[in-house]
């Protein structure tokens, strides 16, 4: 994912905006240096990868795994079982959701009718250390190195590979001839070095879901048919050589009299690389600033077609100080997009993006932060991976079309005004911003539904589908979203922040992040993790009595906890001349209350014990001058029934 930068460049981005101790976990390390020769009428490559393995755990490593992705994509396999198991299962409504089938809809029972010229595969050919074959042992998409000698603690290890592959016919991500005619969508492509972190070995067979790397530096040579551009991870070092809009601006690249060309491109600090290739591409491609380019790779095929990709550089060049200021510095020389594979995809300085849409281009760049810089577990935290990029490009999309999007000279007026009536018509029925208000919305579909799992389930072993995405996606979004309101937006803000100073390049943990959280807003946050991550029990709290105390006159107000999660409480009584008042009870589990967040007067009450299913307090004035009451009048508490939440008094 990046050109030539040293490591003390990519780790002087940002210096920490709190002084906290830098948490101290070892990884790995790896060196590939690759070699494929594709031949573009078989489909089918060989290569060679050498890797310099850096074993920097405290273990003696007897054995070795590698991923084998693409031999996922052959019929009977692991992959194609499971789908077509899970497409068993109606979930859904027919006229609504596709089918009503919980299957994955790009995937289905597509790999079973692979004839052999169109299945994927990737056999290692061989394998030495020190000049010695290694044994191996092919469990699918899994290899098995059993090692002559063990790789012993601090120490590397040099590790030689011959392989052989066949691009599959685009099923899923990866591929090649997908629905918009590309033709190669590259993605796991290579044996991959299996993860080993504190939690041993991570070798997860490819059945359905994302990925897990070692970061390190890739040196990768591709050489193809002179007629494909190629667009990949990383920086290309001999653009003069290759042309197709890399070479040095008025530089006309020499004339190649070969039927083949070269093409080699480096990346440092990532944990993985794809590219794509196609004899129809259009490239466009800007610095945007001295030390990134950003580049947009395409199928050229209407000016209305080229009109939508030119938004997408133009918008992103646009988005990225608010996603820097936000969530912390773009480290990488370069970022592509790139079309291709069966949607969106993110990998290392790229994404495959099946079309333009700008929410899908966003969502994959913001993946760079949660996905290869922060690099959590996806099998075991994908809550942490796609739950905080879908938060994070909701945020990019409401700043971009708050400040930007009527001002592009490349979206059409009706495209533009179709988009405002669409967020206008949701704003005018919710408070939160539109994109945010879709996760909870999903989130309360799962949660109503007899479907929902712990988001500590591992991502490949969910009962449904429908489930694993509803909450990677919108329940993992309205973590971040609910922390607003449990801190307040300013403190998660500062959060998030911090969590990338202390966390990028070191595989968090859902308990890392929460430790974040506790030190930056100075409360207590695990029963949070407990019962968002951990569980499934739903938050509900209820209106209950409106009274007068007779000695006072003063009126006493009783909220109920319907739902087993309890949660801080603000309640927000209106009164008929105008004015508000906050009452805001903290919960006992988070010992500390959060800040003021906006003007409107605020009463701090005394903590409400989560024993205690009912919670009374009083207000200063009579029941006779209150208009109306509102539990949770932002409305970012997630709570499953909000028609118990307001009342308003008839005059």
């Amino acid at each position: 994912m990046i050109k030539k930068i040293t490591l003390l460049a990519l780790f002087t981005i940002h210096l920490p905006v709190f002084i906290f101790a830098q948490p101290d976990r070892w990884q790995q390390r790896i060196k590939y240096s690759i070699n494929v020769n594709m031949d573009v009428l078989s489909n089918q490559f060989g290569g060679t990868e050498k890797m310099e393995y850096t074993n920097n755990s405290p273990d003696t490593l007897n054995k070795l795994f590698l991923h084998l992705y693409w031999n996922a994509f052959q019929p009977n396999s692991s992959m194609d079982v499971r789908s077509k198991e899970l497409g068993r299962l109606q979930i859904g409504n027919p006229k609504k959701n596709n089918d009503g089938y919980d299957w994955d809809q790009r995937v289905k029972d597509r790999i079973g009718k692979l004839q052999p010229k169109e299945i994927g595969y990737q056999h290692v050919k061989s394998l030495k250390i020190g000049g010695k074959e290694q044994k191996l042992i092919e469990h699918e998409t899994i290899l098995e190195v059993l090692l002559d000698k063990p790789v012993l603690p601090k120490s590397k290890t040099i590790i030689d590979i011959a392989f052989e592959a066949q691009v599959p016919v685009q099923v899923r991500r990866s591929g090649r001839d997908n629905a918009e005619g590309i033709r190669y969508s590259m993605s796991q492509w290579y044996p991959k070095m299996v993860e080993y972190d504190y939690q041993g070995w991570n070798a997860n067979p490819y059945i359905a879901r994302e990925f897990y790397g070692v970061w390190g530096d890739y040196d990768v040579k591709i050489t193809i048919d002179k007629d494909y551009m190629v667009a990949a991870t990383g920086i290309l070092q001999n653009p003069n050589n290759i042309g197709m809009g890399y070479q040095t601006p008025g530089l006309k690249p020499a004339r190649n009299n070969n039927k083949i060309v070269t093409w080699n491109f480096i990346g440092s600090n990532i944990h993985d690389f794809v590219w794509a290739a196609d004899p129809g591409y259009a490239h466009l491609s800007k610095e945007v600033r001295k030390d990134l380019t950003l580049h947009v790779f395409y199928k050229a095929t209407t000016a209305t077609n080229d009109s939508a990709w030119n938004n997408v550089l133009w918008a992103a060049e646009k988005a990225l100080p608010f996603m820097e200021k936000k969530f912390g510095k773009y480290p990488y020389p370069q970022y592509s997009f790139i079309q291709g594979g069966d949607g969106g995809m993110e990998y290392a300085m790229a994404t495959l993006v099946k079309s333009s849409g700008l929410g899908t281009a966003f969502h994959e760049w913001m993946h760079s932060w949660y996905q290869q810089m922060l690099g959590t577990n996806e099998s075991l935290f994908a809550w942490m991976d796609e739950g905080f990029t879908t938060y994070a490009e909701n945020e990019v999309m409401d700043y971009y079309n708050k400040n930007w999007a009527e001002q592009s000279p490349f979206q059409s007026l009706l495209t533009k005004a179709g988009e405002r009536k669409r967020r206008d018509s949701i704003a005018a029925l919710n408070k939160l911003p539109t994109s945010q208000w879709e996760d909870y919305v999903g989130y309360f579909n799962l949660a109503k539904s007899p479907y929902e799992e712990p988001m500590t389930t591992h991502a490949d072993h969910f009962n449904t589908n429908y489930a694993y995405g509803n909450a990677a996606y919108s329940k993992g979004a309205v973590f971040l979203s609910q922390l607003g309101y449990i801190v307040g937006d300013k403190t998660r803000d500062k959060i998030l922040l911090e969590y990338y100073n202390q966390w990028r390049f070191k595989h968090p943990n859902a308990n890392d992040f929460v430790r974040v959280a506790e030190k930056v807003s100075g409360m207590a946050l695990q029963w949070y993790k407990e019962y968002w991550v951990y569980g499934t029990k739903t938050i509900d709290y209820a209106l209950g009595g409106i009274n007068t105390d007779t000695l006072t006159g003063k009126t006493l107000l009783t909220i109920k906890r319907v739902g087993k999660m309890p949660m801080p409480v603000e309640v927000l009584v209106t009164y008929k001349d105008g004015s508000k008042e906050l009452h805001y009870i903290p919960l006992s589990l988070m010992y500390g209350a959060k800040p003021e967040e906006d003007a409107v007067p605020r009463t701090v009450h005394a903590e409400w014990r989560w024993t205690h299913p009912e919670y009374t307090f009083e207000t200063n004035r009579k029941v006779g001058e209150i208009k109306s009451i509102e539990i949770d009048p932002t409305q970012r508490m997630a709570d499953v029934n909000r028609n118990n939440n307001k009342v308003v008094i008839p005059d």
